[in-house]
């Protein structure tokens, strides 16, 4: 077994995290933290806001588990994934001496986050069908690589990564092995949230921006050994996600069936786009999508781009990024947002 404490960095191993009011009582009365005891300038659903949320964020880390089946240890919620990806590597890269590596073309913020930090970002392509080249990631692994970053479904390819790859991942390397999973919710094939208590270096990012629609409140959480749970509360912000975000997201994970009803939605309209984009003259290729979007790729991909976007529709133009020449990313919308996209695709001549 792999010692997942031997990859965190030293400072951290010391840090002694600032301990707030509130993690030692959120209740009683309350003259420790220096808090407005009068209330506060607005009443939103009865809500305290004169006081300060719970560090720890129980009751949101709770429910999270159960959705995930795994127990409270296994989850951290952050500000969006982005903030955990941040966090993984704040605690497991030490700035100017370790590394990480990322399976592109993928999400940008796993490199944004390393250059921020001053963590040095060893790209890897992915296959020609965008799955895990082992071989290669194999020979781009170093003694200070930390993290590997890896998206299933990917983004902005849209397949899922095939699990028997990433799960070789987990066994041939000592680094934190990072699946996001943001769009899994899409996908016809179970999260790897259960494969985290076989594979200690494994940890799955989720969010409840995409299929639970709560991209404005910044939720997203990470499944993972409880150690590497230990840490990411011990280096967070004392109160890093309001009371206002945990609320709501608490009271959408009661509705699951809405979830039901937007991937169904959301699937049967992605297959009907896929269909009728094939058939344009403008499309050269339309590929297999495991998510909410669909990778295009066109005979001018720049020319679509900017004349959907003076019609008022936008997409995102990812043909820069290796691999995707002439590649627009379209997210699937409602039926009738969809068929303005085809009505004007339709009209193009370029």
């Amino acid at each position: 077994m792999m010692n997942i404490e031997d990859l965190v960095r030293p400072n951290i191993r010391r840090l002694k995290p600032y301990r707030s009011a509130r993690h030692d009582f959120m209740s009683g009365i309350l003259l420790d933290a220096n808090e407005n005891a009068f209330g506060s300038a607005v009443d939103v659903d009865g809500l305290s806001l004169n006081r300060y949320p719970d560090p720890y964020q129980r009751e949101l880390r709770a429910a999270l588990a159960k959705l995930n089946d795994v127990s409270s240890e296994h989850v951290f919620a952050g500000v969006g994934s982005d903030e955990v990806i941040d966090l993984l590597i704040r605690i497991f890269c030490e700035p100017r001496a370790d590394s990480i590596v990322v399976l592109e073309p993928t999400y940008g913020v796993y490199r944004v986050a390393a250059d921020v930090n001053n963590v040095r970002v060893a790209s890897c392509l992915l296959s020609d069908d965008f799955q895990i080249d082992i071989d290669a990631t194999r020979r781009n692994l170093e003694d200070s690589t930390k993290i590997i970053f890896c998206c299933s479904p990917n983004n902005p390819t849209g397949n899922l990564l095939r699990r028997d790859d990433i799960l070789a991942l987990c066994q041939f390397t000592k680094a934190i092995v990072v699946v996001d999973e943001a769009y899994a919710d899409f996908a016809k094939s179970p999260s790897l949230a259960a494969d985290v208590a076989a594979n200690p270096n494994l940890v799955i990012l989720r969010t409840l921006s995409k299929a639970w629609g709560l991209a404005a409140i910044r939720i997203g959480y990470a499944v993972a050994n409880p150690l590497i749970i230990s840490y990411l509360l011990k280096v967070k912000a004392p109160y890093s996600i309001n009371i206002l975000s945990s609320t709501e997201a608490l009271r959408a994970l009661e509705n699951k069936e809405y979830v039901r009803r937007v991937v169904t939605s959301t699937i049967a309209e992605r297959e009907r786009l896929r269909l009728v984009l094939g058939t344009l003259p403008l499309v050269q290729r339309v590929f297999p999508s495991d998510a909410n979007f669909l990778l295009v790729r066109f005979k001018n991909a720049r020319a679509v781009y900017e004349a959907l976007a003076q019609r008022g529709i936008i997409v995102r133009d990812r043909s820069t990024e290796p691999k995707l020449n002439e590649c627009l990313r379209i997210s699937v919308g409602t039926q009738e947002q969809n068929d303005a996209l085809l009505k004007v695709l339709k009209e193009l001549v370029l």
